[in-house]
């Protein structure tokens, strides 16, 4: 009976089954690259940190004071310590940078051996005799596979960073290094001295003394090291990696899911249609003996094969989705955290098993209602299928939606889990389900005023009573079309509004008339005085803000945060939008703004005193003037005064510069003149834009991150699209009895078929108005509680009107044009002779 039903209404199974399939393989899909770029990423950091049982890092890129070595190497508990140079080098290769590490060899080689570089002959052997003296070789460098790749050894490489730019010679390969990290490895006095590091700092690494209590030294180490200066561990740069990108990573994961849970509703909406059209089956099999307990199984089991059909192609549609989508988009599905990663895909049974029991499950638990529906049906009226299931004169209950939707508005105003809105898409899943509940009561109201109205014509007046006299299979028939267009319609308005939140942003944080950036400048340098006085100088220019950023490490396991020096003034001029109101510092302390999610993250507020590990400032020494917006750094950004930076950290280098130009100076003129006045260790390697081309540059960043939700929302749409034409199709085609008694009492074949496109557009049209107003509620939890949640920044509404208004045309056009086709089959020969069987 399940496979000649199947065979019978084959599309009605193949859509519920695609829902399935699609929700899996995007949840599968998502859930591998994910973890193969968590994988990849946490081999690279292992390859940079090697062996170590605990580092001591510096809070910035700047470093601490090598004084601190010796402290730390003569703690007890501490085998043995390795002082370690670590910066960010640009290399002679345009775009290209490494991260360059200074060891003390004699001191690495007990605490990091895997940091310690090969000797290779020029053709490639194995080095022996007084070559190994190149491990020593000031001007010997020792690199990755990965940064290896093109370049031979015994082949000059120049590293820029600190602001200088040296030459060495590649002298071997790093064997203990994978293909994740571009390494480069020297020794320690060079990289100080050549590369602007003298005195400083930017690691230590540890060995521990056998069978010590590591908690114990880490608790002595942590009493001696000073502000600039930070204890982790191997455990707490694993935090710390993982929740570089956990929010992007779980809202992916959610909105997969709720692909899943619209494709449960699809499959509810089949399995509905399929037991309201074989009452009469159920009815005869109940009188020859049939149990109720045997018709819910069989309901059941047929959901139960979609689940199985669903979810097995769904999971090999995800493996190629995943493996597509590393070489596509790379570990990071275009969201930028794991930026330049091609992680191979790790393929493992767990999760698949996880996302096809889920896939299962959801068929399952979509099959219940109309398997029970089923076995409660009275054998003596279902027999002769006498008509709705639902009385017509009966209000349909409105208690279960409200209740649905009261637990979705509750559990929006509930805080994040871990850091993570877990309750925000369950109340987005309330919200679904609460108006999927409600459709029966809601199209009851928007037909209201259809309902005693007669338009002279055959049609519509046929369509309107049928929709009036049938509502269980009027809303069985809005189920689907609500669930898939409420989420697509929920992502979309989601994505607008963040990016026109980001456009508005970008006119207000880009005032000035040309923008100047070092590119792949490494750790440190960028402009020095005199070279930011000599670009100021330049013809055409009437003025020019220097900048710097340097990123701080506020915490062992937390992303770092940037840290700004800006110009005198503050962000008095050309300034993002601040948010709420500001309060000037009082005398002895040091002013700050700090950004949204900075503010979101640390629970700051205008006003507070905070502590910044920055400088060997006291505790307090710093004051929040002020919160502004800002979309470039989910993780947080404090920003202060240049002279306040300088004072507390020594750093007169600038690396980022906004002019303004004189009245009717050419802006091509002078991006030229500042280029030619640019430093020659610096050329090529600093560009000049416009604010249009960095608003455009921004934006495109924005669509790449952005790339994976607007699949999800097309593929929303296509299975929105899909479900409503299987759902109008199968329905139309189960009431041929129906066309062959209007037949016999004289309504033409074509009045039939226009009643059908009349149905079909009112149910496209309240499906439609319903989902869409549902999709704009559940968006407002996206807008005002996941994104806030999860990326700690809020925007404004801004639905894409142009789009929902399609969205609803094609849904009223797919509708009417569906039944309009499955009509023209369902009101032939064969409908005039389905009336016998009920003679």
């Amino acid at each position: 009976m399940i496979l000649g039903e199947w065979r019978a209404h084959p599309m009605r199974v193949l859509t519920a089954a695609a829902a399935i399939a699609i929700g899996v393989a995007l949840g599968l899909a998502v859930h591998l690259v994910n973890a193969s770029a968590l994988s990849e990423f946490s081999k690279a950091v292992s390859a940079v940190n090697g062996d170590a049982e605990l580092q001591v890092r510096s809070t910035t890129s700047l470093g601490f004071d090598e004084g601190l070595y010796p402290k730390l190497a003569r703690t007890s508990g501490v085998a043995a310590v390795s002082p370690v140079v670590e910066l960010e080098a640009g290399t002679d290769r345009p775009g290209e940078t490494v991260t360059v590490l200074g060891l003390d060899v004699l001191r690495a080689v007990v605490v990091t051996p895997s940091l310690i570089g090969r000797p290779l002959a020029a053709e490639g052997g194995d080095a022996r005799g007084p070559t190994m003296e190149a491990a020593f070789d000031e001007s010997a460098v020792f690199l990755s596979p990965a940064a290896l790749v093109g370049r031979a050894v015994g082949q000059p490489i120049e590293l820029i960073a600190g602001g200088r730019r040296a030459t060495f010679r590649i002298a071997g390969v790093l064997p203990g290094v994978g293909e994740e990290r571009r390494l480069a490895v020297l020794d320690i006095a060079a990289a100080q001295w050549r590369l602007g590091t003298l005195g400083r700092l930017q690691r230590l690494d540890l060995k521990l003394s056998p069978g010590v209590d590591a908690a114990r030294v880490a608790g002595v180490l942590q009493q001696t090291l000073p502000s600039d200066a930070q204890l982790v561990s191997p455990e707490s740069e694993e935090r710390r990696s993982d929740s570089l990108s956990r929010a992007y990573r779980v809202n992916l994961d959610m909105l997969a899911l709720m692909a899943l849970l619209t494709g449960g509703f699809l499959v509810y909406s089949a399995q509905s249609l399929s037991v309201a059209r074989r009452r009469p089956q159920f009815a005869l099999l109940r009188v020859l003996g049939v149990r109720r307990r045997a018709l819910l199984a069989q309901v059941m089991a047929e959901g139960i094969g979609v689940g199985v059909a669903g979810g097995g192609v769904g999971i090999a549609l995800g493996f190629g989705l995943a493996d597509g989508a590393l070489r596509l988009l790379g570990g990071d599905l275009g969201g930028g955290y794991f930026a330049g990663a091609k992680p191979q895909l790790v393929l493992t049974p767990g999760p698949a098993l996880v996302f096809l029991g889920l896939g299962l499950v959801t068929a399952v638990v979509g099959s219940l209602a109309p398997a029970r529906e089923a076995a409660r049906a009275q054998p003596a009226v279902a027999l002769k299928n006498a008509g709705d299931s639902v009385d017509p004169r009966v209000t349909p209950a409105i208690w279960p939606a409200a209740l649905l939707l009261g637990a979705g508005a509750a559990a929006a105003f509930a805080p994040a889990v871990a850091g993570v809105p877990l309750l925000g898409y369950a109340s987005m899943a309330l919200l679904l389900a609460g108006g999927v509940a409600a459709m029966p009561r809601l199209a009851r109201v928007l037909l209201s005023g259809l309902k005693g109205r007669s338009f002279g014509h055959v049609a519509p007046d046929l369509a309107i009573k049928r929709l009036w006299g049938a509502p269980s299979q009027a809303a069985v028939a809005l189920c689907g079309v609500v669930a898939s267009t409420s989420l697509m319609v929920a992502m979309a308005v989601m994505v607008s509004s963040f990016r026109g939140s980001v456009e508005d942003w970008l006119a207000q944080v880009l005032p000035a008339d040309l923008y100047v950036r070092i590119e792949s400048v490494g750790t440190g340098g960028g402009f020095d005085p005199e070279e930011q006085a000599r670009l100021a100088s330049t013809p055409g220019v009437a003025g020019i803000a220097f900048m710097r950023t340097t990123m701080l490490r506020m915490s062992a396991d937390a992303p770092p945060l940037a840290l700004i020096a800006r110009p005198e003034g503050g962000l008095d001029a050309g300034a993002p939008p601040m948010i709420g109101r500001t309060e000037p510092a009082p005398p002895g302390a040091i002013a700050v703004y700090v950004s949204e999610p900075a503010a979101w993250l640390y629970g700051w507020k205008v006003g507070q005193r905070i502590d910044l590990p920055i400088g060997g400032t006291p505790p307090g020494a710093f004051f929040v003037t002020g919160i502004w917006r800002d979309y470039a750094r989910q993780h947080g950004a404090v920003t202060l005064e240049s002279h306040d930076y300088t004072a507390l950290t020594g750093d007169r280098w600038r690396s980022e510069a906004s002019v303004t130009l004189e009245a009717g100076a050419d802006r091509q003129d002078v991006a030229e003149a500042l280029e030619a006045n640019v430093p020659e260790r610096l050329a090529g390697r600093v560009s000049v834009a416009e604010p249009a081309t960095l608003r455009d540059m921004a934006l495109r960043l924005f669509d790449r991150s952005f790339a994976v939700t607007y699949g999800l929302e097309a593929i929303a749409i296509v299975v929105g699209l899909a479900g409503v034409a299987a759902t109008i199709s199968a329905q139309t085609l189960a009431r041929t009895k129906e066309f062959g008694m209007l037949r016999h009492l004289g309504v033409t074949k074509g009045q039939i078929v226009a009643m059908l496109a009349t149905e079909g557009a009112l149910l496209g049209a309240v499906g439609g108005l319903a989902g869409i107003g549902l999709g704009l509620a559940m968006s407002q939890v996206l807008i005002h509680v996941v994104n806030p949640q999860s990326f700690h920044w809020t925007m404004e509404t801004k639905p894409p009107w142009g789009l929902l208004f399609s969205v609803g045309v094609a849904l009223v056009v797919s509708a009417a044009g569906t039944a309009l086709v499955a009509g023209r089959r369902a009101v032939s020969a064969d409908a005039v002779r389905a009336v016998r069987e009920d003679w």
